[in-house]
């Protein structure tokens, strides 16, 4: 497994490969056959030394490796090419043909995907792994041609927590008079609301600014994300409350993927598979590290140790979904271990 060290080192091979692109005005290729060039975009919209980013550049140089330079995927980090949802738009319109994308916001596009947004309906990080590598898993990704696209590789994002300004939140009632930000077209908002705060959509770009402007006073997403936007700079409490286990995932064209060989189809399927186990590992070490800049900058973490008011909370909320969603939370409980 290679270092993150030496995936930024191919990072730069990337970046020299979309200045070329750039110049070149090149646009993605269409044809399929064994002997023609193959140009992708790939959207991200974490910065160059996110897991998620490192795990594109991976998957893009390996790809190009492994075909020759026949296949040539450039990745555009730091949202480059728009926010998640306007990607998931422009992939559509055949304008970008890879994406990597979080759960949340495929459920705008693909309504059965809203699911992964419920809360605690995976008890540990094994379960959720179970899940995404198991035949539920694989149905989900099957469930992305509804909106064109094909759903390649799930990648971590490990467990989502409450973080914001003010007094530290310890409780589901510490969330009353608060105005919280979430994804936009996610479910998040009624989890949010069911432990009895206000819930605001809003772009990812403009949390920093509406935390330090009291637009809202807090929001929700993992460590690693609570870091690398310096979020914690204007929000100075994150509650581990896990509510969500949410996944990413690695997408390409509907179109485009129809367009290839059956070869290189089980090309691009293979090295998207084993990106995942890159970053996975990467996740693992930024969730570390995360956790150590922190705590060094001061910030107070709050632990929750027994999460069951936080879940008694949200009860009435999954019940409600019970029916909607009972084949998938079928499958879930079956990936237990």
């Amino acid at each position: 497994m290679r270092t993150r060290k030496a995936l930024r080192r191919f990072g730069t091979t990337s970046l020299v490969a979309a200045i070329g692109l750039v110049l070149a005005g090149c646009g993605g290729g269409a044809s399929g056959s064994g002997d023609s060039t193959l140009s992708w975009r790939l959207a991200e919209t974490h910065p160059r030394d996110y897991p998620t980013t490192q795990a594109d550049i991976w998957f893009a140089d390996q790809l190009r490796e492994r075909s020759n330079g026949r296949i040539d995927v450039t990745v555009y980090p730091d949202a480059q090419l728009g926010e998640e949802r306007d990607v998931l738009e422009q992939m559509q319109l055949g304008s970008v043909e890879m994406n990597r994308t979080n759960a949340n916001l495929v459920g705008e596009f693909v309504p059965s995907w809203t699911a992964f947004g419920l809360p605690y309906i995976f008890d540990s990080s094994e379960h959720f792994w179970a899940f995404l590598q198991g035949e539920g898993g694989r149905q989900k990704l099957d469930e992305l041609k509804q909106a064109g696209m094909k759903g390649l590789a799930y990648y971590d994002s490990g467990a989502r927590s409450l973080y914001n300004v003010g007094q530290p939140i310890k409780r589901p009632e510490d969330l009353a008079g608060k105005n919280m930000r979430v994804q936009p077209g996610s479910i998040t908002a009624e989890v949010i609301e069911a432990m009895g705060g206000s819930a605001t959509t809003m772009s990812f770009s403009e949390v920093y600014s509406g935390l330090e402007t009291g637009v809202i006073d807090g929001a929700e997403n993992n460590l690693p994300s609570y870091v690398s936007t310096r979020h914690y700079e204007v929000a100075e409490n994150i509650t581990l409350d896990e509510h969500q286990r949410v996944p990413e995932v690695l997408m390409i064209s509907q179109t485009v993927w129809n367009q290839l060989t059956e070869e290189d189809k089980q090309l691009v399927q293979t090295v998207a598979s084993e990106s995942t186990e890159v970053q996975r590992e990467l996740w693992a070490q930024e969730v570390e590290e995360s956790r150590a800049e922190l705590t060094k900058a001061g910030v107070t973490i709050t632990e929750v140790p027994d999460k069951q008011p936080f879940k008694d909370a949200v009860a009435e909320l999954n019940s409600d979904y019970q029916q909607q969603y009972g084949p998938f939370l079928d499958a879930v409980d079956a990936a237990r271990p």
